[in-house]
């Protein structure tokens, strides 16, 4: 009994330091309690602390430096990913040459009747199905699997997801992206996701499904992404509307946010951003 309720103990503990270390109360730089402080503190064993302590370390929260203590790594300049709600399809391609990618495996198979459906796909239509892991910094934070009718998947290769935006490539083919629909969810890691994501199985994750149109009407690509909420984050900005009485919150459409236009400012005068400086939009 008590083998299967320390790591609980252990993972309630790392969840507290960790919000005090994202909400600030633990600076950079900053060296947690001992060992022993932290297990009178909580009522636990030195080994359920160190437990804890390792699962810090392993997000990268903290460093532990033998004989001086841990101490709360300075992550400020490795800010999460901003993706802007109000404009789904704009600079999708551009945060593509902004990241990396790993495509994980790549083919082309009947899909699922949900996904079939929301593509309005013909009954027997194939799709090309595709697994990407994209990384910035070196750093995993997305997990995207897209499906693709098969007639639209034929015109790029393999070779070309591995290295270019998909939007770039469905586009390149002459389809024309007006609309998409998105909804925005959370999950708990499984298996593959928790591995190519450098977490834990079970890990929080934000999740993401959106299906992408062409002027038509026609489903061109369907993506569902499961991001880090440490590495990602959504974004949007709101506008007061309406008359005295019926106000309300509506998406401030085309109107720049403050990082945009310092990055727009930097790029005329022939300055590159700096990665703490860009905010980066959401892809597929």
């Amino acid at each position: 009994m008590k083998s299967s309720v320390e790591p609980l103990k252990a993972r309630r503990i790392y969840l507290l330091l960790r919000d005090r270390i994202v909400a600030g109360d633990l600076p950079p730089g900053g060296r947690l309690p001992g060992e022993p402080a932290l297990a009178a503190e909580h009522a636990v064993s030195r080994v359920t602390v160190r437990r804890a302590l390792d699962l810090l370390e392993k997000e990268g929260l903290v460093q532990r430096k033998p004989g001086s203590g841990t101490f709360v790594h300075d992550t400020r300049s490795v800010r999460p990913i901003v993706a802007d709600l109000s404009n789904v399809l704009s600079h999708l391609i551009d945060m593509g040459r902004s990241t990396d990618v790993k495509l994980l495996s790549f083919g082309y198979v009947a899909p699922p009747e949900a996904i079939a459906e929301s593509l309005g796909l013909k009954p027997g239509e194939r799709v090309q199905r595709s697994v990407r892991v994209r990384l910035i910094d070196g750093e995993p934070f997305s997990y995207l699997t897209t499906h693709v009718p098969e007639w639209l998947g034929l015109t790029y290769s393999e070779a070309e997801l591995a290295a270019r935006p998909l939007l770039e490539l469905i586009e390149r083919s002459g389809v024309k992206t007006e609309r998409a629909t998105q909804a925005i969810n959370a999950t708990l890691a499984g298996p593959e996701p928790a591995a190519a994501l450098d977490l834990e199985i079970g890990s929080p994750l934000l999740t993401l499904t959106r299906v992408v149109h062409d002027p038509s009407g026609r489903g061109v690509e369907h993506l569902h992404a499961l991001y880090r909420p440490d590495r990602y984050s959504f974004h949007m900005d709101l506008v007061r509307i309406g008359d005295d009485g019926e106000r309300r919150w509506s998406p401030a459409l085309g109107r720049p946010r403050a990082s945009d236009t310092t990055k727009t400012d930097k790029n005329k005068a022939g300055e590159k951003p700096t990665r703490g400086s860009r905010a980066i939009k959401q892809r597929s």
